[in-house]
Formats: structure tokens, sequence, C-alpha cells
């Protein structure tokens, strides 16, 4: 798959010294869902904000679509679609209004028929007339939506678009991004919802103190990163776990009621079997058995963790 964006070396220090980012080295395809996380502070919205040319790069190059963010800006911006984390929108404006305005910024032609399609497709359009300062926070976000696509960009980028937006809107703004995905647009999103990242994207990438310290397959980071874990349920409680277990790294929990056993889902051999026949030997009888899986979030944290 072709890259829509490629940075190499990028690097930004503001005045005072600051470095907020560091050898930034990534391509991002063209079609796909990437999602950036990373705690406050990382340089998420610094990244985001050198690739849509609202901060001056430093050091390094990055290209949208084969054109130069510095030498070619006018022809990037225009492949571009931002929604700010900021609810910033002409409060007295009526939705439709606003959104038309937009896409004459970008010095593109009327196209009444675009725009509905556009409204429709965020359920704006029985809302086209109404100012946007009587709307609710999660339709504002909608309208934001609406007016980075009025220009009809190639590559969105979302930061934090379902900030302050109740559960039932979100999964809604879910569905919103995966058609947006699924007519050839590129997002690219930071969130502090990892589950979001976890249902909708394709890629993931970790940024900490201005280095991406890890880019990979969604499906593949949890397969490679995420630990398994099998929990035996105990018919009777223990105070501790007999020594003759202790090569399993067993975790006794919820007031000995439990066994935890952590293992690799990949090895040839997990050990679960033999855990088993010796826990059978040694007399501790089991009620229920069930299996879990890291989350994403416990992987990020982890791997945050490990990079401080």
């Amino acid at each position: 798959m072709s890259s829509i964006i490629s940075i190499a070396g990028l690097s930004k220090t503001y005045v005072g010294g600051f470095q907020a980012l560091r050898n930034i080295n990534l391509e991002i395809d063209r079609g796909e869902i990437f999602a950036l996380l990373g705690p406050n502070g990382a340089g998420k919205t610094t990244l985001i904000n050198i690739i849509c040319g609202i901060v001056n790069p430093g050091d390094g190059r990055v290209s949208v679509d084969g054109h130069d963010i510095v030498t070619d800006f006018r022809a990037c911006r225009s492949l571009i679609g931002l929604v700010p984390q900021e609810l910033a929108t002409e409060t007295f404006e009526s939705v439709l209004a606003t959104v038309k305005f937009s896409r004459g910024l970008f010095g593109k032609p009327a196209n009444d028929e675009y725009v509905e399609q556009v409204l429709r497709s965020l359920s704006l359009w029985d809302k086209r007339d109404e100012k946007i300062m009587t709307l609710s926070g999660g339709m504002k976000r909608r309208v934001l939506i609406a007016k980075a696509l009025s220009h009809e960009p190639q590559v969105l980028f979302l930061d934090e678009p379902t900030a302050g937006v109740d559960v039932e809107l979100r999964k809604d703004m879910w569905n919103v991004i995966r058609s947006l995905r699924a007519s050839g647009v590129t997002i690219i999103l930071t969130t502090h919802y990892i589950e979001e990242a976890e249902l909708i994207a394709d890629r993931i990438g970790i940024i900490d103190n201005g280095e991406i310290i890890l880019v990979q397959n969604k499906d593949d980071l949890m397969h490679e990163l995420g630990k398994k874990q099998l929990v035996l349920e105990l018919h009777d409680s223990l105070t501790s776990i007999p020594s003759r277990l202790s090569a399993y790294s067993l975790e006794l929990e919820e007031g000995g009621r439990t066994i935890t056993y952590t293992y690799d889902s990949q090895a040839d051999r997990t050990g679960i079997s033999s855990l088993l026949s010796e826990l059978n030997d040694v007399g501790i009888k089991i009620h229920d058995v069930r299996t879990t899986q890291s989350s994403l979030e416990e992987i990020f944290v982890d791997l945050v963790r490990k990079s401080a």
C-alpha cells in the first residue's frame, strides 16, 4: 500500500529550548485509520500541527501525497481536513452556511449536492438551518467534521474527536469514521479513549517525549504484546500457593478465591496442561475456568512506562 504522508527526520524545538519532537520517521498509508496515542505533552498535537501547516517545522521533511509541506504548502493544505479538539465555530451562523463558507475558503466551486451529502452522512441535514449556538456539544463536533470535509480532502485529522461526547453519540461517530475510510479518506486519529483505537484503527502509533516508540498493525500489536491469562476460580479459598507450583508464577487473587496464570498463547507449550495436572495432584479443586487478554490500554501503559 502506498504512503500518503511521509515524515523523515522531523524534529521541532520551540523558542526557549523545549524539544517537542525528536527525529520522527513515519509513513501513513493511503486509506488507513491510523491512531496516534501518547500521554499529555508527548508531541501529538505538535506533529499534527506541523503536517497541517499550523506550526513551522524544524529539521526534517514532511510530504503529503508527494507535496512538500513547506515548498508546496497550498497543494498540501488542500489535501488535508483538520478537526481540532476545541469547539471553535461561528456560533451565529447556520450549519449549512458555515460548511459552504469553509468550502469556499479552499477555492472550491459551489457544490450543493456534495455539501448535502456530507451533512446527511453526519446526521446534520435536518439541522442545516439551525444556528450552531443552539446545537449540543456532540452536534457541534459533527459540524467541525463537516467543515473539515467541505473541500473534499484526501486526509482527515481528528484531534480527540469524541472528547466530551456521550457514549451513544461516540459510537455513532465511530461509524462515521469507518464510512469515511470506506470512501477512501485517510484518517489520522488522536484520542484519550484507547478503546476507540482498539475498535476502529488499522495501525497504532505510540509517541512519548517527542519520540515515536512504536508503530504497528493493531492486531499484530495485540497479538505480540497482549498477555493471555488463565483465571482459575477455586472450589475452596487458599491462603497461599503451594511451593510445588512456584515455577508457574501464579497470582492468588480475590481473597484467595482465584489463581491467575499468565502465559504466551503463541508458545509451543503454554504449560496449561501440566499446571492443571499439578493442581489436581496437590488437591486444589477448580470450580470454573476463564481466559482473559491484555487490553490495548494495558499494553499502552506498559510501553510508555518502559520508555520513561
